[in-house]
């Protein structure tokens, strides 16, 4: 066997509650050095680069072992913070970063429920399938679970507070309109609402949500947002972003 798959076949947990406990985390981390859940920065950094600028401050939210922010560097964006709540993927991403010369990425240990932030201190911020992880347990998709929607709602009451006034959000992620809709588009918020696909035959959902832009027009989700059929290549089945969407989608 390939040791990069039984490497992988070593970190995937046996069901899809186990992405809730931060030990599995630290020890997955321990071993594995990166994964990209929902593809790499290539796939859609013809899209975000539309929304940072390179004198932007960036949040990135549970950055894991991804090289996102690494990526973002090389494209003239400096001023960037990463946070995890695992101390193990903080301290490996530190000492990568280290090792590569980006000294100006700053990396946090720090809870997404709870951000440690002041107010209105970032122009983005950035979550890549971690707030997916919050729906693992939500029971039914169309009417989650009391502490879901509480757990979502402190993460996004977060986010909206530590956006500037004009700050944008982007979501990365596997979640539907029709599943986002009541989130992202709660009374709360003072965003609007975009959202795009990317991805060829498996799609992933890329959200827009800027700050102090939500009007009549726009406080529901766009429902003419075209969601393509999947129509999986062989390589996306075995990946484990596959084994995520249908955990969380089918429950």
């Amino acid at each position: 066997m390939d040791p990069t798959q039984a490497l992988k076949s070593d970190v995937v947990p046996a069901t899809a509650s186990a992405y809730l406990d931060r030990h599995y985390w630290d020890q997955r981390f321990a071993q594995e050095e990166h994964y990209e859940w929902f593809k790499d920065y290539s796939h859609f950094r013809d899209l975000i680069l539309q929304y940072i600028k390179p004198s932007s401050s960036v949040l990135e939210i549970g950055c894991g072992n991804s090289q996102l922010c690494e990526e973002l560097y090389g494209d003239g964006i400096t001023e960037l913070t990463c946070i995890d709540l695992s101390p193990v993927a903080v301290e490996k991403m530190k000492e990568r970063l280290s090792s590569k010369g980006y000294k100006e990425i700053q990396v946090l240990e720090a809870d997404m429920l709870d951000l440690p932030f002041e107010d209105e201190c970032f122009d983005v911020v950035i979550e890549k399938g971690t707030m997916d992880v919050l729906f693992v347990d939500s029971g039914d998709p169309w009417d989650p679970e009391p502490v879901t929607v509480s757990k979502v709602m402190a993460m996004l009451e977060g986010v909206h507070r530590v956006l500037k006034p004009d700050g944008i959000f982007i979501s990365i992620t596997f979640g539907q309109p029709h599943f986002r809709r009541r989130f992202f588009s709660a009374p709360t918020f003072t965003w609007s609402v975009e959202c795009r696909t990317f991805g060829d035959g498996f799609h992933y959902f890329f959200y827009i949500l800027k700050k102090g832009e939500r009007s009549s027009d726009n406080i529901e989700l766009t429902e003419n947002i075209d969601v393509p059929s999947i129509n999986l290549f062989h390589d996306e089945l075995d990946n484990e972003d596959y084994l995520f969407r249908i955990q969380i989608g089918d429950m």
